[in-house]
């Protein structure tokens, strides 16, 4: 039987610091040489040249790992686009989300025509096979005129809103982790490695982000320290001071219940971090 190369085979440092390297890079608001600083403080003296070129070989891969191991996408899609601006140039970032603000795809162009947005039509379907029931756009035209020309969309259901309105929130919303990594790098200047980044930065980031009400984890994590609290017998004030009204029985209760909601978390986080970053192909 051949033994297959891990997915690392060949670098200096070891699966753990590229993998945690990649994922700081894409999940948090830091810059390269903010790793750097990281790795650095816990003794690994690594180039924020090196930690770049590792994002750029691992991302693409690894954002197709979160793809496939998550669960299945919504049934109504939300799709919008926005103006970025490269070297000066105006381009339009197209960016599909479904009703839990589950990033789809995302699609750099110059334009907004119809062709424009048949071929982002065309790139979510192959991202994700199956029909949505009903897709929600603004009154751009270009929208209703592609997805005429697209025989599994002619016939799904199209709804309208006013940019206005705030009724798109779902799809504006999406942008706002765009634009704060766009403020955080100066803004963005090449368009491959523009579309090759924000490729990889949504589904990553929205793989380890606790999104309140659809994430696991964050109910999980709630449960846990609700239990806690309710053996505790913990209320607010109202001047704001926390009191304990258990004795010391509860409160050996209680420290047990946080130590086992706090390494619960974590070994679920690290268990999401290991089934991505850390399997071999």
């Amino acid at each position: 039987m051949k033994k297959t190369k891990s997915l690392y085979y060949g670098h200096r440092f070891p699966a753990a610091v590229i993998s945690h390297a990649v994922r700081w890079y894409f999940r948090f608001q830091l810059s390269l040489r903010d790793i750097e600083a990281l790795l650095f403080e816990r003794g690994v003296m690594v180039s924020d040249e090196t930690i770049r070129r590792w994002c750029d070989k691992f991302g693409a891969g690894f954002a197709h790992r979160v793809k496939t191991a998550r669960r299945k996408p919504g049934t109504t899609w939300h799709l919008d686009e926005v103006f970025v601006t490269l070297r000066g140039e105006p381009y339009l970032l197209w960016r599909a989300v479904d009703q839990h603000g589950a990033e789809l795809d995302i699609f750099l162009q110059k334009r907004r025509d119809k062709a424009a947005a048949k071929r982002f039509f065309k790139r979510v379907l192959a991202s994700c096979p199956e029909v949505p029931g009903k897709i929600v756009t603004d009154r751009l035209r270009s929208y209703p005129a592609a997805k005429a020309e697209i025989p599994e969309l002619a016939n799904v259901r199209h709804v309208f809103v006013k940019a206005s309105a705030r009724v798109n929130n779902r799809a504006e919303n999406s942008h706002q982790p765009t634009r704060e990594r766009e403020r955080r790098m100066r803004g963005f200047r090449d368009p491959k490695r523009t579309q090759a980044f924000l490729s990889s930065l949504g589904p990553i980031s929205q793989h380890f982000a606790l999104v309140d009400g659809i994430d696991p984890l964050r109910i999980k994590c709630k449960m846990l320290l609700y239990r806690r609290d309710r053996l505790v017998g913990i209320f607010v004030s109202p001047n704001g001071i926390d009191r304990t009204l258990a004795a010391g029985r509860n409160r050996e209760i209680c420290a047990v219940a946080l130590v086992g909601a706090i390494s619960g978390v974590v070994a679920a986080f690290e268990q999401r971090h290991i089934d991505i970053f850390s399997r071999d192909i």
